[in-house]
């Protein structure tokens, strides 16, 4: 397999093929420079001139330029395998879907807020592996670990509240999920970055959380919304009719932004507690934050590309070349002749 990196070269190789046909139809003419000049002078000029030897000097000359131009186009040919190494960490995004998260405190909402500021966390990664747990009364696993940023973007936008039938929001449930997805003995570069409106129904989140930090791992938090909260839109076929979700008594719910509950997680996990609210750039906390971490050197892996391969047909010009100024163009000498 051949390709050439400077391609347009290669148009040269039309005026040298014209060159050479002008010249070939020039020699089946018999010393055309010698026309108009009497016998015995072409007979004393050409006495020892052999004219198979003369084309063949020409053909070393040509073929040189047509090596040097190929040379010049940049030819790559075959493979290469490379070493890469990648420094990194392993990044787990533990999503609420939970109905409160269409709660519209943050405009459009908090879940659209979210997916938006995780979004610019994924654009400004470097090597790092990215993976997403979606969770509401219990959680699963939506993206496995990946450095295929185009398509964790992709999956994040398709990310809504109606995943997970089962309703509540189950902090404990998202990181027992996370914790189990990092297989590897040590928990070290491992970070889990849950976010949530903090309405933990089960409360068993401070304790995961301190385990997972005595194993290495970090757990950072994000609060989506804000303290004066917001009524949850419920979704109704009628259109152009919004309704709001009711207790059992009939009153209409406020949901508001528990951030103790995630400021506790933050600390026993080690990390730090930010807020995705009205504020632009709410992402640059969360992304400083996997910055200063010290950085995992992940296993080796090769990839294949063309060699290039110009020296060759240079080299081969060269010696073409040199070959058209020292090849002969005098007879052989018989061996009869005195």
């Amino acid at each position: 397999m051949i390709a050439f990196r400077h391609p347009m070269f290669l148009l040269m190789l039309i005026p040298l093929a014209g060159l050479m046909l002008v010249w070939l139809a020039q020699n089946r003419k018999r010393t055309p420079w010698l026309k108009g000049s009497s016998a015995s002078v072409q007979k004393a000029l050409l006495s020892g001139l052999d004219e198979n030897r003369k084309k063949r000097k020409g053909w070393f000359f040509a073929f040189s330029l047509m090596l040097l131009i190929l040379a010049a186009s940049g030819p790559q040919i075959g493979i290469r395998l490379s070493p890469v190494e990648r420094k990194g960490i392993d990044l787990v995004f533990a999503i609420d879907v939970s109905n409160s998260m269409n709660a519209e405190d943050v405009k459009p909402s908090r879940l659209e807020k979210a997916k938006y500021e995780i979004s610019q966390v994924i654009r400004s990664l470097k090597g790092d592996r990215v993976s997403m747990i979606v969770y509401a009364g219990v959680s699963h696993f939506y993206l496995p670990l990946t450095t295929d940023y185009e398509a964790a973007q992709l999956f994040l936008e398709n990310i809504d509240t109606g995943m997970i039938p089962t309703q509540g929001t189950s902090l404990s449930s998202a990181l027992n999920t996370a914790i189990s997805g990092f297989q590897e003995e040590s928990q070290k570069h491992k970070v889990v970055i849950l976010v949530s409106d903090g309405e933990d129904h089960e409360g068993e989140a401070l304790a995961i959380a301190r385990d997972a930090a005595d194993r290495g791992m970090t757990i950072h938090t994000v609060g989506v919304g804000t303290l004066k909260g917001s009524l949850i839109p419920v979704p109704v076929q009628r259109e152009n009719n919004v309704q709001y979700k009711r207790d059992r008594q009939g009153k209409l719910v406020t949901s508001m932004l528990n951030e103790g509950i995630l400021k506790d997680v933050a600390r026993a996990g080690n990390g730090i507690y930010t807020r995705f609210d009205n504020r632009k750039g709410g992402f640059h906390a969360l992304l400083n934050a996997v910055d200063d971490m010290e950085k995992k050197t992940f296993k080796t892996f090769v990839y294949s590309e063309f060699e290039d391969r110009y020296q060759i047909f240079a080299a081969f010009s060269m010696l073409f070349w040199i070959a058209g100024f020292v090849y002969p163009t005098s007879r052989k000498r018989s061996h009869d002749q005195d």
